[in-house]
């Protein structure tokens, strides 16, 4: 379960997959990019987004197996 709006982990996602960072200096992308979001707000997303991350690779492989 995600505790912040998914517009975040949405945003995480595709920063992960962009390739342009190492993850654990996406809390600088976040501020930047969503200016309501203060230095300490984004650090608890982006740990919160880390924590998560793994369950949500898990649920699409799962989902795409089943689509095969």
């Amino acid at each position: 379960m995600i505790k912040f709006d998914s517009k975040y982990y949405d945003y995480l996602y595709g920063l992960r997959e962009s390739g342009v960072t190492n993850m654990f200096g996406a809390g600088m992308y976040l501020e930047s990019d969503f200016p309501e979001l203060d230095r300490n707000k984004a650090r608890d997303i982006l740990s919160d987004w880390m924590r998560t991350f793994p369950r949500k690779e898990e649920t699409n492989a799962q989902s795409g197996a089943a689509e095969s």
